[in-house]
C-alpha cells in the first residue's frame, strides 16, 4: 500500500480521482486546500491492483 499526493487545479480533480482509480486501487480522495489556496491537494491511499490470472 502507497500514498499518493496531486496537487491540481479544483476543476481537475474529480478526472484526476477517476484516472487514479482506473489504475489502482484506491480509497476515498482526502481533498485540502493549499496553502495560497488556489488549488487543491489530493490524497490517497492506494494499492496495485491484482493480477487477474486468465481463464484457460
Amino acid at each position: 500500500m502507497f500514498e499518493i499526493r496531486v496537487i491540481c487545479d479544483r476543476p481537475d480533480a474529480d478526472r484526476i480521482s477517476q484516472a487514479l482509480a482506473a489504475a489502482f486501487d484506491t480509497g476515498p480522495a482526502r481533498q485540502y486546500p493549499t496553502r495560497d489556496g488556489k488549488r487543491t491537494r489530493l490524497y490517497f491511499t492506494a494499492d496495485h491492483r491484482p493480477d487477474n490470472p486468465e481463464s484457460e
